[in-house]
């Protein structure tokens, strides 16, 4: 009940529109694989191409090594969960996780079975006989996905399931969905806009942008070493700060020097330099700022500082049990210098060793 696909060289146009673009990229047998990204990227587009509701103008989908471009969606043997969970408000919680069953032509003798199993899976045996008007909107997802999941799919198509849910239920059904992902063991390809999300139920994630894959990675792969400046500043906050890298390889970033860089190759030049705000360290020495302005948020506080060069930086720090800096405070900074990330200012690449990135590079186009 589990398959790997391949998308290889994909195109989906719109008359002359082009919102896929020659896009290739592979999903592994039993994984939660995440399509991430901003409204009107193409991820959304790209989930339908799988499930057989868009036509495909160019490349194919592979589920296991088979072509099934040509496939109807109820031919593909797939599951999927909307965002509206589109389930029939006149059958109950069982009937309404049964219909798929009977739809396939399950013997009736084995439904109940399958059902009962089904629903103590996503934990909702409780409403079996309840009408989806007398359910809280995650206990209706919950349906949604034992629905879907019920037939036995080899392929789980999810469609930003959880944007229509407040946000406490959307952590805790994010957490449910990835157990029950994992217990099963099904191919998840999941949609969703959400960054934390995406980090929180993924083993891999793909962050596109314009129809184009920028990176595909682990969280932790595509958080710490982003493959360009988009990732960088999509994934998490980030300051944004211009540099130059000189002949002997040291980075002068304002008045704060750094040396020892990991680069991939010898570079010189103009770069760009990404700092995520927990990535700053109150200091004696480093890049001077005025703070304009802090959030206490408990754990840990923010300061919005003002730069020498006009730039307005965030950086967090863990609060401390002393007073928070005013306003108008003179401060400086350094940094965590293994964390930061270097673009060259032209490409927006990242140039420094590390980054792990499972698509080709002819794949990627810079944003």
């Amino acid at each position: 009940m589990s398959i790997n696909i391949k998308f290889r060289n994909l195109i989906k146009k719109y008359d002359e529109n082009t919102v896929i673009h020659n896009l290739s990229v592979d999903i592994r047998e039993g994984e939660f694989f995440t399509l991430l990204g901003p409204s009107g990227c193409g991820k959304t587009t790209l989930l339908r191409m799988a499930a057989g509701f868009n036509s495909i103008e160019g490349g194919e989908v592979l589920f296991d090594n088979i072509r099934v471009n040509e496939l109807p969606p109820n031919k593909r043997n797939i599951g999927m969960v909307f965002q509206n969970y589109a389930i029939f408000p006149h059958l109950s919680v069982k009937d309404n996780i049964a219909f798929g069953l009977k739809n396939r032509k399950v013997p009736k003798e084995e439904i109940p079975a399958l059902v009962a199993e089904i629903m103590d899976i996503v934990q909702i045996t409780q409403y079996a006989n309840r009408l989806p008007e007398k359910l809280s909107g995650g206990q209706q997802q919950r349906v949604a996905l034992a629905r879907a999941i019920v037939i036995q799919p080899d392929v789980l198509l999810m469609d930003e399931p959880l944007s229509n849910l407040d946000a406490k239920l959307r952590v805790e059904l994010r957490n449910a969905i990835k157990e029950i992902q994992k217990k099963i063991g099904i191919t998840t390809l999941y949609v969703t806009h959400d960054q934390e999300e995406a980090m929180a139920v993924s083993n891999r994630i793909a962050v596109m942008n314009m129809g184009v894959i920028q990176h595909v990675g682990t969280p932790k792969n595509i958080y710490q070493r982003p493959s360009n400046l988009f990732v960088s500043t999509f994934i998490g906050r980030s300051n944004i700060i211009e540099g130059f890298i000189d002949e002997d390889g040291v980075l002068d970033l304002m008045e704060f020097r750094i040396d020892k860089l990991n680069l991939k190759a010898p570079y010189k030049g103009k770069v760009i330099v990404s700092i995520r705000p927990e990535e700053f360290v109150f200091s004696t020495i480093g890049i001077s700022g005025i703070i304009q302005r802090s959030m206490f948020l408990g754990l840990n506080t923010h300061y919005f500082i003002l730069l020498k060069n006009g730039e307005l930086i965030e950086t967090i720090q863990e609060s401390s049990v002393d007073d928070i800096l005013v306003e108008g405070s003179e401060v400086h900074l350094e940094v965590k210098r293994e964390k930061i990330n270097v673009f060259d200012a032209e490409s927006k690449n990242n140039i420094l060793a590390g980054v792990i990135n499972d698509i080709a590079v002819e794949d990627v186009c810079d944003n």
